[in-house]
């Protein structure tokens, strides 16, 4: 008997202790803007990982074509006519704890290059995304701040 208890013990301490895991990592989803303000990117969880697209554009018309602006700058010459509203340019995140998610990427369509990256939530508003190459210190950090609320469930 005492087993059994005990069990039920354990089971429901690791099942509290997951479920509020997952709801301090979950603080990530809603839609964010960049210091530039020039887009807004909506994160997403998508099974265990984090992701993050753009849903609004500043100026989305190019004003040469008259068209949806596209990923002009993109490496692969067949993505190019990818309209850069929908695009994902937060890959891969995983919840690292302490208000951190490591391991994604970010890709910056202004230059058409894609970096490590982490995310560290400053406050429940503001985060601190650091794009780097190789090794963390040679980064860049940028503040993005939130716009909407991700809705309750």
């Amino acid at each position: 008997m005492k087993k059994i208890l005990l069990s039920l013990v354990i089971t429901w301490i690791t099942t509290f202790f997951i479920k509020a895991q997952n709801v301090e990592a979950d603080q990530l989803i809603g839609v964010w803007e960049p210091s530039h303000g020039k887009a807004r990117i909506k994160i997403e969880k998508i099974g265990e990982k984090y992701y993050g697209k753009i849903v609004w554009l500043r100026e989305p018309i190019d004003p040469v074509t008259n068209q949806p602006k596209v990923d002009k700058n993109n490496p692969d010459e067949s993505m190019r006519q990818v309209p850069l509203k929908g695009y994902r340019i937060l890959k891969d995140f995983q919840y690292g704890g302490k208000g951190e998610w490591i391991d994604g990427t970010i890709y910056d369509p202004e230059n058409g290059n894609t970096y490590s990256c982490v995310i560290k939530m400053r406050d429940e508003n503001t985060l601190d995304i650091r794009g780097y190459i190789g090794v963390k210190a040679l980064g860049r950090t940028d503040v993005w701040t939130r716009v909407a609320v991700k809705k309750k469930d």
